[in-house]
């Protein structure tokens, strides 16, 4: 019976695997058989280099969309990394116990936040906000706030609990030992910290901050709600842009034909973009290992 059991559990734990592997198979499948057809009729380079998108005419360029995208990810990279990775390492090696059991469920909450609600933080509160900063004597300038860097803080605000989580986790997982060694050859705190624990947990650090990037590069409502959904090429932070999620969320609910496909086409560039993402992490993490 011991032995059944054992086999059927084998079996169980390799029907699930299975599943997952299928499901993601099934998404490639789907992905790249109805967007592979509209990026050939469009042309490959016209529809990742194209500089305009207008549906009413059959021109789809998807280049203002992807460096939206980008835009937008490096900016809340550059707001949530900074602030995840130290508050981590506070939690981690500063924090008092009573501040500690207040502070972790609190940064929990923040994942289980709404990204709607979310949005709805950055409509209220941010977007006036930078409205008031853009009009100072400084900049002198008269804009909406719903900008890059609208959404690029408020992307940042969102990645945090991922980057914190992941990063805490990866910085208790190391050996008190390393600490220890690293004091009793004379280190401080803070140069123990930084200096053994801290690259000693470098790899599960990294896949934080590499699920914060998938995060953020994949977030649609709280974008669609702070960025402007505006179709340009443009690298002012005070101006409008529309990234490749929220260009298929916007127009998939209207769109037939070539305009579909070409909707289905963006989902297969942002799709290569995630494994790019992934593939980087795996090469760096193995010449790290290694």
């Amino acid at each position: 019976m011991k032995e059944f059991r054992e086999k059927a559990m084998h079996g169980v734990f390799f029907a699930c695997a299975f599943a997952s592997i299928f499901a993601v198979a099934l998404i490639c499948v789907f992905l790249f058989a109805n967007g592979l057809p509209a990026m050939q009729e469009i042309g490959v380079f016209d529809f990742l280099s194209g500089a305009k998108w207008k549906p009413g005419n059959d021109i789809y360029g998807i280049l203002p969309m992807i460096l939206g995208s980008i835009y937008i990810t490096a900016g809340a990279i550059i707001v949530g990394v900074p602030i995840g990775l130290l508050t981590a390492i506070f939690m981690a090696f500063y924090c008092p116990k009573r501040l500690y059991g207040v502070l972790k469920p609190c940064t929990e909450l923040l994942a289980g936040i709404p990204s709607i609600v979310y949005g709805f933080f950055g409509m209220v509160v941010l977007v006036p906000l930078i409205s008031k900063v853009a009009a100072l004597p400084v900049f002198g300038r008269d804009v909406s706030g719903s900008s890059i860097l609208a959404a690029s803080i408020l992307l940042g605000i969102m990645i945090l609990p991922t980057i914190i989580g992941v990063s805490e986790s990866a910085l208790r997982a190391v050996p008190q030992s390393y600490y220890e060694g690293a004091v009793a050859m004379g280190a401080t705190h803070e140069r123990a910290v930084f200096s053994v624990m801290l690259p000693a947990a470098r790899s599960g650090v990294l896949a934080g901050v590499v699920l914060g990037i998938g995060r953020a590069i994949g977030e649609t409502m709280a974008v669609i709600m702070v960025a402007g959904n505006q179709p340009r090429v443009t690298g002012d932070l005070f101006k409008g842009i529309r990234t490749m999620t929220a260009n298929i969320v916007i127009e998939m609910g209207y769109a037939s034909g070539l305009h579909r496909e070409a909707l289905i086409a963006t989902g297969v560039v942002l799709f290569v973009f995630i494994l790019l993402i992934n593939l980087t992490f795996s090469v760096l993490k193995r010449r790290k290992d290694a």
